[in-house]
């Protein structure tokens, strides 16, 4: 078998392929491989995966992990791939494309994608845009989801929030209130229309200066840092001293965070 891009198919063993370090997809449903495992008893894998050469008889995964797990989980030794020589950001924009071709990813994961490619790689919007074929606003969109508080990434994580909803959200100012408003749609089950609609509320008393929609607040320290690193950032403060907790949702997330740090 041949692919015009890809080259020819070649079988690997399973125990040479290691994860991608740019996977942007988290979460697998324990399901759908437990579905995939019976179906490549029966049928075999008819689509190989994507990986690429470390050298040493290595080989990284691009694209294909669900193929992957679920071939080890069938008992396979062996699996069809396609080899490419390709560059750490060429292999994360192949993972994250294909993943958004299957729309396999949850909002928060394409949103971690897109951040990774703005702080390792320097791309700008505008050629993530380009790689992803996706509009420049609808990246601008997505990223703006990262800069939520990790209270209500979690809650579009779990598809308790939908993107329109934290669109809405995001009209807010203060993590505060986002996470306030955030819950309320949850508990309450709004409409986004309803949770517009509170929005607005929400700065004609804050005009009137009545009190908004109310949460615990977050310091001026966290909300820095919480820019800064990408990622929700606690400061705990005691009498003498304290402790600074940075959250992370990946190793992946927690190499990038460490990089930013270090450098």
């Amino acid at each position: 078998m041949a692919d015009p891009e890809r080259g020819d198919v070649q079988e690997l063993r399973l125990d040479s392929i290691v994860p991608n370090r740019f996977q942007p997809r988290q979460q697998f449903s324990e399901v759908e491989l437990a579905e995939l495992t019976a179906s490549l008893k029966q049928n075999g894998i008819l689509q190989p995966i994507l990986v690429r050469r470390k050298g040493d008889g290595i080989y990284e995964l691009i694209a294909g992990e669900r193929r992957l797990r679920a071939a080890k989980m069938a008992g396979m030794l062996k699996i069809p791939a396609f080899v490419r020589n390709v560059s750490d950001q060429e292999s994360m924009v192949l993972a994250l494309v294909e993943n958004l071709q299957r729309d396999n990813l949850n909002p928060m994961e394409t949103a971690r994608a897109y951040q990774r490619m703005l702080n390792e790689f320097g791309l700008t919007q505008d050629a993530i845009a380009q790689k992803v074929a996706r509009e420049r606003s609808s990246v601008a969109n997505m990223l703006r989801l990262v800069t939520l508080p990790v209270e209500v990434q979690q809650l579009v994580e779990s598809d308790q929030l939908s993107t329109g909803h934290a669109k809405v959200v995001l009209g807010l100012a203060t993590p505060a209130a986002q996470i306030s408003l955030a819950q309320r749609i949850v508990v309450e089950q709004l409409s986004v229309r309803e949770a517009e609609r509170l929005v607005q509320e929400h700065a004609e008393a804050k005009k009137a200066g009545k009190r908004p929609i109310r949460a615990p607040l977050r310091s001026d320290l966290e909300e820095r840092l919480q820019k800064r690193l990408g990622t929700r950032v606690d400061v705990v403060r005691g009498r003498r001293s304290g402790k600074i907790v940075i959250h992370y949702f990946s190793p992946e997330e927690l190499d990038g965070i460490v990089e930013r740090l270090l450098n």
